[in-house]
């Protein structure tokens, strides 16, 4: 026998909690099954930033980033009405540094280009720099764009809030319940003990959804892309805004925590942190912030990071198979991109108008 539902989620990170929420409040009756405990792969461990990006684009993805950010300050507070839990999202801010000749020229280049797309982008010398950051070293400074539009969201108190309104929304959570087999004609998905079935079935398992679409003629070129991070303590906040050099990060908590990340390692579905990559994030965030050499490396931890081949996820409905929906494949955008996927996979599925045009999301490209 077959627990039916209306939609059966594949994944409670959080993409599928998101799709989950915004599906429950449309009046669907959801069932979420998750491998693990909801929100703690890739979601928890992600830093929560939340970019600044144009509205007025062609670009699909910077499309759908703008549609999801607008979407974040709503859900914000309506999480916290729900819930009562406040997930940290406030505007502080984001500098990108430039500390070589090579990035100075490049990221002039881009301040340009985001201030002729209507962004609030504006160029910092160095002494600029130290004014609103005056924790930073000034050793081989060379400016910095800052985009003061850019926000944060304390994961795990959103991935809280998230579980919760799912759960006062009426969605069914089956934690601990891995999908070993997925029936696409029929819309079944079977655990070791239990057999779900959905009118929809929407899989947004990260780089786990490869697997559970095997059988379709169209596989996702998903793959796990390990990021670690650490976590360093300080008695008060030194710093406010978000730094970004290149791929690498300081996010600065309320509180005097920093989050310094991350890595990009094709290592599989090994979650370990190494002593070589905390080694080397440490030293970024102590050649940045001196004072952040008196810290506490209060924790270090690693996600798996769902990409595809293209840098686009997966959206949408899979070829020739009616029931099947898909969401996977956000990178290191899960958190950024979620609010504005749940929406969108919503429309999708309850045959609405798309928020953006989802064909260069189209799942079997």
């Amino acid at each position: 026998m077959c627990e039916q539902h209306d939609v059966v989620i594949v994944g409670g990170g959080v993409i599928g909690l998101s799709i989950a929420w915004e599906l429950a409040n449309r009046g669907r009756e959801v069932c979420l099954l998750e491998r693990g405990e909801p929100g703690r792969e890739a979601s928890w461990a992600g830093a929560g930033m939340l970019p600044d990006v144009p509205t007025d684009t062609d670009d699909a993805l910077e499309q759908l980033m703008a549609a999801s950010r607008g979407l974040h300050e709503q859900w914000a507070q309506r999480l916290r009405e729900a819930t009562g839990i406040d997930n940290g999202f406030h505007v502080n801010g984001a500098l990108y540094l430039a500390r070589s000749a090579g990035e100075r020229a490049s990221l002039r280049a881009w301040q340009r280009s985001c201030g002729e797309a209507g962004l609030d982008c504006s160029w910092l010398e160095p002494d600029e720099v130290l004014q609103f950051e005056p924790a930073l070293s000034s050793d081989s400074l060379r400016g910095a764009c800052r985009l003061p539009r850019e926000a944060q969201v304390r994961n795990p108190h959103h991935l809280q809030a998230l579980t919760k309104a799912c759960q006062q929304a009426g969605v069914a959570i089956r934690p601990q319940a891995p999908v070993v087999s997925l029936e696409l004609e029929q819309g079944v998905c079977r655990t070791a003990q239990e057999a779900f079935q959905g009118s929809q079935v929407c899989v947004a398992a990260g780089p786990w959804s490869r697997e559970l679409l095997a059988a379709c003629d169209w596989t996702p070129d998903l793959y796990p892309v390990r990021g670690q991070i650490a976590l360093l303590r300080l008695p008060e906040r030194i710093i406010t805004h978000t730094l970004n050099e290149g791929p690498r990060y300081l996010v600065p908590r309320r509180d005097g925590r920093v989050l310094a990340g991350s890595t990009e390692e094709e290592v599989g579905f090994d979650k370990s942190t190494t002593p070589e990559a905390i080694a080397e994030l440490t030293r970024f965030a102590y050649e940045l912030a001196p004072a952040l050499r008196e810290a506490e490396v209060e924790r270090t931890w690693a996600g798996l990071r769902p990409a595809a081949f293209d840098g686009f996820p997966y959206l949408g409905r899979a070829p020739h198979l009616e029931r099947i929906f898909v969401a996977a494949g956000h990178f290191r955008n899960g958190l950024t991109l979620s609010t504005g996927t749940a929406v969108l996979l919503a429309q999708l599925m309850c045959n609405e108008p798309p928020l953006v045009d989802p064909e260069r999301f189209r799942v079997g490209r």
